[in-house]
């Protein structure tokens, strides 16, 4: 499915995240090993927000990273928002969050909203890259942050047929047998592989007008978390 563009695959996307959002969180556990949480808290750290700045946790699903948020800093304004409803009902279960509906391409706020704006998995989801940091840097404050978790295409190396085997056997299958929904764990990593390198979205966050980005990659090369100011 990742050969789709343009609205098809927007709607793909929607359709998936929905049918497999009440296993969503319990599939980043496993499939991450537990570190999905480590990361989220490096993301939160990189924003380095003050006690009661304004934060944006766009493609939020069910809310991980805005909770994570709200705990390093508890009096911060976090908005919760995504394009999926079930993601951000199932959400809605496990605490009270901000949530909002919102369209990565076309953000329903103001410029210069937030102090800063995360997101976790997002980036390698939407249909334009390049729209989606468009409107990340309109809605944030000068000065503001960046943060961006997402998987990148790993460098080959000696673990490669490893890494490979867990994503194309390892993933699909547990998802199918938890989830019910193996179509959507073969996506998950054709996703990755289809997606731009760290270097590349690097490049596009500068083209963009973010300055100051850098990244680092974890997870023998198949995550990566960028961030720059604005």
């Amino acid at each position: 499915m990742t050969q789709l563009t343009g609205r098809e695959r927007a709607h793909y996307v929607q359709s998936m995240f929905t049918k497999i959002a009440h296993r969503y969180d319990l599939m980043n556990r496993l499939m991450t090993g537990g570190q999905d949480v480590r990361w989220r808290r490096e993301v939160v750290r990189l924003t380095r927000l003050r006690p009661h700045a304004s934060l944006l946790d766009l493609g939020t699903g069910t809310g991980d990273l805005a909770r994570e948020a709200l705990t390093q800093y508890p009096k911060a304004r976090v908005t919760a928002a995504d394009f999926t409803l079930e993601m951000m009902r199932v959400g809605k279960k496990n605490g009270d969050l901000n949530f909002s509906s919102a369209d990565a391409l076309n953000l329903p706020f103001k410029e210069k909203t937030f102090d800063a704006v995360v997101s976790g998995f997002l980036m390698r989801n939407v249909t334009d890259v390049q729209q989606a940091l468009k409107e990340q840097h309109r809605v944030i404050k000068p000065g503001g942050r960046i943060v961006i978790l997402d998987t990148t295409r790993p460098k080959k190396n000696i673990l490669s047929p490893f890494i490979k085997f867990h994503m194309h056997v390892i993933i699909p299958t547990i998802g199918g047998v938890l989830s019910g929904m193996r179509d959507a764990y073969t996506y998950l990593p054709d996703s990755t592989e289809g997606f731009l390198t760290a270097e590349e979205l690097s490049v596009r966050m500068v083209a963009v007008g973010f300055r100051r980005v850098n990244f680092k990659r974890l997870m023998f090369g198949t995550i990566a978390i960028h961030w720059g100011e604005k």
